[in-house]
């Protein structure tokens, strides 16, 4: 409780947004992009904040290139998903639930 993660793209302060195809899970911190453009290429760096402490860390820079060769890894089709064995949630409140698909 308490952490959240963000990724920050070539030293910007300009934090990396999800949208319809980047996603940040906020249960392990890991960033995913779909069908990769030649705009991602660049330097990604994790934040991860805890706002109990108000502290934050950063990670190692992580680079991101494109392969010249065109060859894809080998990621076999299968559906990620880490539910918690039981939700509890107040009548009207919102729950998220992080569920995503990985292939090729």
């Amino acid at each position: 409780p308490g952490l959240s993660y963000t990724w920050i793209f070539n030293n910007n302060t300009l934090y990396v947004q999800d949208d319809s195809r980047r996603f940040v899970s906020q249960e392990t911190g890991n960033l995913y992009i779909a069908k990769v453009e030649p705009s991602d290429v660049g330097t990604y760096t994790c934040v991860v904040t805890n706002s109990k402490a108000e502290q934050s860390v950063q990670g190692p820079p992580t680079p991101l290139t494109l392969r010249s060769d065109g060859v894809m890894g080998e990621y076999e089709p299968k559906i990620e998903v880490r539910f918690p064995e039981t939700t509890y949630a107040a009548k009207g409140s919102s729950v998220k639930l992080e569920c995503f698909a990985l292939g090729k």
